[in-house]
């Protein structure tokens, strides 16, 4: 018997035929899904110290469980003493059972140990269906050793949804889990 990450059985068995039923979709075809996530992180500081792509690398790997790789500066700019080719990030692509790992792991752990939380804020939609998060720490993650951490550095998380509107992903998301906000 082949694994099935937990949060993907819960999008077959229940997200596709709630959204199918809210939307009044004819086709199951029609109904969004999660196609990829895509978790990014800047390091300014990497210009300086070539360690922190090193480390970048290593905890994004940790995080998501597949291998990281640099993203590399597209152009020169003088006053940030940046040249053409020069690594200024770290970048992931996840997609299937690791995307839906990833995803729970998010939701049921790191999300509820951020400091001070009120919610997600719904206002990181791009008018296309996808959705865009912000973390300011990396040790939300219980995968990183918070004795370990060379410096705290935030990340980026891109869901790319398949979805037409913005309020189909919403409602996608929602089903998944997220804790939006409450909207007045």
């Amino acid at each position: 018997m082949s694994y099935t990450p937990r949060i993907k059985e819960k999008y077959q068995k229940e997200i596709h035929p709630a959204l199918m039923k809210q939307f009044g979709y004819t086709s199951p075809m029609q109904v969004p899904e999660l196609k990829k996530i895509s978790v990014n992180q800047g390091l300014g500081g990497a210009i300086a110290d070539k360690k922190l792509i090193d480390h970048g690398i290593a905890e994004m790997t940790q995080i998501t469980g597949q291998k990281a790789v640099p993203t590399i500066s597209k152009k020169d700019i003088s006053n940030f003493k940046l040249r053409k080719g020069m690594p200024v990030g770290v970048k992931v692509t996840l997609h299937g059972d690791r995307m839906y790992e990833f995803l729970d792991r998010l939701i049921s752990v790191a999300i509820p140990r951020v400091r001070d939380f009120r919610g997600i804020n719904d206002k990181g939609f791009d008018g296309r269906g996808n959705y865009t998060l912000g973390v300011t720490e990396q040790i939300i993650f219980p995968e990183i050793n918070i004795d370990k951490v060379n410096k705290i550095n935030g990340m980026d998380i891109t869901f790319v949804t398949s979805a037409d509107t913005d309020k189909e992903a919403y409602a996608l998301l929602k089903e998944f889990g997220f804790p939006f906000k409450n909207k007045k």
